[in-house]
């Protein structure tokens, strides 16, 4: 399963990562929805597990987190649609939630029926790096990777402890703030995004805040892969449920370069 997602850096390309909020409008709707993006070039998907108290979460994506939730979607329900995904598409998948959500039934029994479904790792948002060694044996017993986040304002020391453990790929975030969209590149990024290639084992992705092809441009230069979330998220919102599909393809098929 780690190996599925270094798979997703390995194809000659910068690697396309989409964030969609699982279960979004309703869970058919968002399974028809990740199939097209997986169809029209995602390298890897991340599924969003819904919540009520989200703390990284911007405006749209918590608007659409609690469509999710009112149209029933949930931890089993999302895993359900990840192992019918499974069987039609070897695409990486990533689970990514709130420590709280993956406890309620206890984290190991969680992690078992994530592997069973077919997810290749999970990044966890509210996960410490001092209370990480918590988990990864029960990650690497089902062979999941545990994605690691490195924000802007990450002091350097710290940074290089982050990743020096890092599996799958590093999540670094390319600004401050909760997720939404913007323009343009933060500054800082270049300098940012070399020191932890140079320290990271495994790729180094951007996200937060691009929603253009010229910003995925602008900022895959400098990271070995871009992340794009809320402007696919928005899309799914604001379209009809059969236009989302259409919409949200061209969007990743304009993406991919």
């Amino acid at each position: 399963m780690k190996q599925n997602i270094a798979n997703a850096f390995n194809k000659g390309h910068k690697s396309l990562i989409i964030y969609v909020t699982a279960g979004h409008p309703t869970i058919s709707e968002s399974e028809k929805i990740i199939g097209s993006l997986i169809e029209a070039g995602a390298d890897l998907i991340e599924l969003g597990v819904p919540f009520s108290d989200p703390t990284a979460d911007g405006p749209v994506i918590q608007e659409s987190s609690q469509i999710a939730l009112k149209n029933g979607a949930n931890l089993p329900e999302i895993l359900k649609m990840a192992a019918r995904l499974r069987k039609k598409y070897s695409t990486p998948l990533v689970l990514f939630s709130y420590y709280n959500i993956l406890m309620t039934r206890g984290f190991e029994q969680t992690m078992k029926e994530c592997a069973e479904s077919g997810i290749d790792g999970v990044l966890i948002v509210d996960l410490p790096l001092e209370e990480a060694d918590e988990v990864t044996p029960i990650l690497k017993k089902y062979d999941l990777a545990l994605i690691r986040l490195v924000a802007p304002t990450t002091p350097p020391e710290r940074a290089a402890k982050i990743v020096r453990e890092a599996e799958g790929f590093v999540y670094y975030i390319t600004v401050k703030g909760v997720t939404g969209v913007r323009t343009g590149v933060a500054a800082g990024l270049e300098e940012h995004l070399s020191v932890l290639r140079e320290c990271s084992p495994v790729p180094v992705a951007a996200g937060f805040g691009i929603a253009t092809p010229e910003d995925a441009k602008a900022n895959a230069k400098h990271a070995d892969g871009i992340i794009v979330g809320s402007a696919i998220v928005k899309l799914i919102t604001a379209g009809k449920p059969e236009e989302a599909v259409k919409l949200t393809s061209a969007m990743a098929e304009a993406l991919k370069f």
